[in-house]
């Protein structure tokens, strides 16, 4: 892969800065994640308030999300 191809957020991660892109859907407030939802998800597995102190949501507002999401997978995968 060369320059012109690498995404925004491999380019933050290769020179260890952070992302200046507001306008970027995977963009969050968290210089620590380099504001990148990628980086941020590269680091293993958060828990639901880790995820929403980087969101500035509540662990239940996570948790509602998460539920609506499977369901939305659920009703995908079994075509209900």
């Amino acid at each position: 892969m060369n320059d012109k191809d690498e995404t925004c957020w491999q380019a933050n991660e290769k020179n260890d800065t952070p992302c200046k892109n507001k306008e970027c859907r995977l963009w969050l407030k968290c210089k620590a994640k380099q504001n990148c939802t990628i980086i941020a998800a590269q680091e293993g597995p958060l828990t639901l308030q880790e995820i929403g102190n980087l969101h500035e949501l509540t662990r239940m507002r996570i948790c509602q999300v998460e539920k609506e999401a499977l369901r939305k997978i659920r009703d995908i995968v079994l075509g209900t």
